[in-house]
């Protein structure tokens, strides 16, 4: 475990020592959903604090206080204070990070201005940055309808000019495309016309001097994965999260390993190449508990008996080491020689690798801890 005190001087070691270039193993590669911002109405009086507030009120109990980040502060029994980001968490987080192991941030991505963007504009600004690599994960609301893709895939294209956006399979910027249904396909004009569109952003990244994206479709199932795949023209396909059919009252994380695992294996399967999804938990009872807003489907408390007992360090750095050994065992199965894993931040979902708060008030990196254990001895 190591205390935030401590920071300046591991990460004056990092900057020597490390960089972020994909070494002689696959990219390993974190999903980032960045609701720790600042509360929105402190910077624009009357704005709506949206996910954070969510996110504060379902780990305010006592019961969940272990899940908050390393930044968080405990108020009272029931009662936290989360005042993420700053730039000095984020500069934390990247030293963190790549202490771990990891090499990869893939940021969900969200307008530009949203709260929900601050955790990639101040990795973005970080002095730092050059030592963890970035990517994006495009949903459909990046790209708008069809009128408007053209012009908003222009941010990509500023993102993939950052010298520590992340490269694969001989150059190719790694892209992932969150989840495309068909009224995003009906948006965008149909099925020849999405293809198009998805044409014409691989063009303009050439032309930009970028390479052609690595594209992976980020979908729930791998046959509706391969479908998108198909439409959009992408390399690969992989998930945001994943779990198995048996998620009841503390199923062992053992089981959500395996159906992770099995993913992989229905993806494969499709004949697409894949990139291995991890998970490093799936707990969303303080989501149940406490639903928040855009859920609102969840009923409180109601199947507050389905979730996975968390991993332990070596439990959690053995999945992602076996995620590892798939991608190596086979190239043709996994081109981008990538994983991506499931989370850095979804505390409340029961998914993170990001230090979490010890009760002393300092940071709890044990999972990075066993994960840079288990990368030091392969």
């Amino acid at each position: 475990m190591r205390s935030p005190g401590m920071l300046p001087v591991c990460l004056s070691c990092l900057l020597t020592a490390c960089g972020f270039a994909q070494e002689d193993r696959p990219l390993i590669g974190v999903i980032r959903w960045d609701a720790w911002h600042t509360p929105w109405s402190r910077v624009q009086p009357g704005a709506d604090d949206g996910p954070v507030a969510a996110m504060v009120r379902s780990l305010s109990p006592g019961r969940y206080h272990h899940r908050l980040p390393f930044f968080a502060q405990v108020v009272a029994e029931d009662e936290v204070r989360i005042d993420g980001y700053t730039q000095d968490i984020v500069d934390r987080e990247i030293a963190f990070a790549r202490a771990g192991g990891i090499d990869c941030f893939a940021f969900l991505l969200y307008e530009q201005g949203s709260a929900m963007s601050q955790g990639l504009s101040l990795y973005l600004s970080s002095a730092h940055k050059e030592d963890m690599g970035f990517c994006a994960i495009a949903g459909p609301n990046t790209f708008g309808n069809a009128a408007q893709f053209p012009e908003r895939m222009r941010r990509l294209m500023d993102l993939m000019a950052e010298p520590s956006y992340v490269k694969v399979a001989g150059g190719r910027p790694l892209l992932y495309v969150f989840r495309v249904e068909d009224k995003w396909i009906e948006a965008w004009g149909g099925r020849e016309n999405t293809r198009r569109l998805f044409d014409g952003l691989r063009a303009a990244a050439r032309e930009a001097g970028h390479g052609d994206p690595y594209i992976v479709a980020m979908n729930d199932t791998a046959a509706d994965g391969r479908r998108v795949m198909d439409v959009i023209g992408a390399e690969a396909i992989t998930a945001y999260a994943r779990t198995g059919a048996d998620d009841q009252l503390g199923t062992p994380y053992s089981e959500l390993a395996a159906a992770a695992r099995g993913f992989w294996e229905e993806c494969a399967a499709t004949g697409a190449a894949v990139v291995p999804l991890c998970m490093s938990g799936w707990d969303r009872r303080p989501r149940v508990e406490r639903p928040v807003p855009w859920e609102t489907w969840q009923q409180p408390n109601a199947g507050i008996e389905r979730h996975y007992l968390p991993p332990t360090p070596q439990e959690l750095a053995g999945h992602i080491g076996d995620a590892l050994d798939w991608a190596e065992a086979d190239g043709t199965r996994c081109p981008a020689q990538a994983v991506i894993v499931y989370a850095w931040n979804e505390h409340d979902e029961g998914g993170w690798l990001c230090p979490t708060l010890n009760p002393d008030g300092t940071a709890n990196t044990e999972r990075l801890d066993a994960l840079a254990e288990m990368l030091g001895g392969r």
